[in-house]
């Protein structure tokens, strides 16, 4: 089959990939579309040692699924993690941690910019017919905005600020305004602006950004200067969330957590089920966000246009 491969940070299409077959309680999926995110991004500059077919958000159908018959044919979108089912997290309630986990187009797992991939049945979420493939592709990024309000209570009198109005900051701040909290956002061009403005969130400019003025700080960037603007911004007590994968080991500053008392929580994976409800309803469409569609053979320049900076979603189409 047709696909991109991640090898020692070199990224190639290749038309020589074997077309995988689905192991016990596994199905085999068709990609019909599937979506760009800062960690493909990162993982080609070496954040984490894969080799395989990269990339985890997707919409696909169900082409074999031999234990569960009753999936095939079905439009699905599918959770990244493959969890064991009987390790001490698992056990516990944590699969997405699980000890002996594959995590699609992560780690040990090929992922979705190929023609096809694999995925256990337990992980598939059928996509609501009304939802068309570019919102459903969109559900992994939504899920992992959502989980944000998992981790941590918003209250509806709260400040919440958005550092990084990007790909996953847009949506963290569209789901956050729907709590009814006063949410912001950083912003650095006027199409984040315009991107914010039908769901309430505030923008400010980085100059703008209040000390010690917020209760929750998302940070969304990814980079140091995003981290050193969230800390600035979130009040003794507060909470700090760090919503981006980091390249690297980059240089917090650890006293200033600990004499402010800062709450600061690790944000992942999310959960698959309320996000194709929200799509489902209507009031959130993550559409605008698209940039650009790209053939599969195609995926190096895709990717080139996904690194420039301020570019939004590039879409994968096998």
């Amino acid at each position: 089959m047709r696909g991109l491969w991640l090898e020692n940070q070199n990224l190639t299409y290749r038309t020589d990939l074997p077309q995988p077959a689905p192991p016990p309680g596994e199905a085999l999926l068709r990609v019909r579309l599937a979506g760009i995110c800062a960690t493909d991004l990162e993982m080609v500059k070496g954040y984490y040692p894969f080799t395989g077919v990269p990339g985890h958000e997707f919409v696909g159908e169900v082409v074999r699924a031999p234990d569960a018959p009753a999936w095939e044919g079905r439009r699905v979108v599918g959770e990244i993690n493959a969890s064991c089912g009987h390790c001490a997290q698992c056990l516990a309630g944590r699969p997405t941690h699980c000890e002996n986990r594959t995590v699609l187009g992560i780690l040990g797992r090929n992922g979705v910019f190929a023609e096809y991939t694999t995925l256990p049945v337990v992980n598939l979420h059928a996509v609501p017919d009304d939802v068309p493939d570019e919102m459903a592709v969109f559900t992994e990024p939504l899920a992992a905005a959502l989980e944000i309000q998992q981790q941590v209570h918003v209250r509806p009198d709260d400040k919440v600020l958005v550092v990084g109005a990007g790909r996953l900051g847009q949506l963290a701040a569209w789901t956050l305004a729907r709590t009814g909290a006063e949410v912001f956002a950083v912003v650095r061009h006027e199409r984040q602006r315009a991107l914010l403005q039908p769901y309430g969130v505030k923008p400010l400019r980085e100059d703008e950004v209040p000390h010690w003025g917020m209760d929750v700080v998302v940070e969304a960037t990814g980079s140091p200067e995003g981290f050193a603007l969230a800390k600035e911004a979130v009040h003794p007590r507060g909470t700090l969330v760090l919503k981006s994968t980091y390249a690297g080991t980059p240089r917090i500053p650890m006293s200033a957590l600990v004499v402010d008392e800062i709450h600061v929580v690790g944000s992942r994976c999310g959960p698959f089920a309320p996000a194709l409800r929200l799509l489902a309803s209507g009031c959130l469409d993550p559409r605008p966000l698209i940039e650009a569609r790209y053939a599969l053979e195609d995926g190096l320049e895709a990717f080139a246009h996904a690194a420039r900076r301020g570019v939004f979603k590039v879409l994968l189409q096998p």
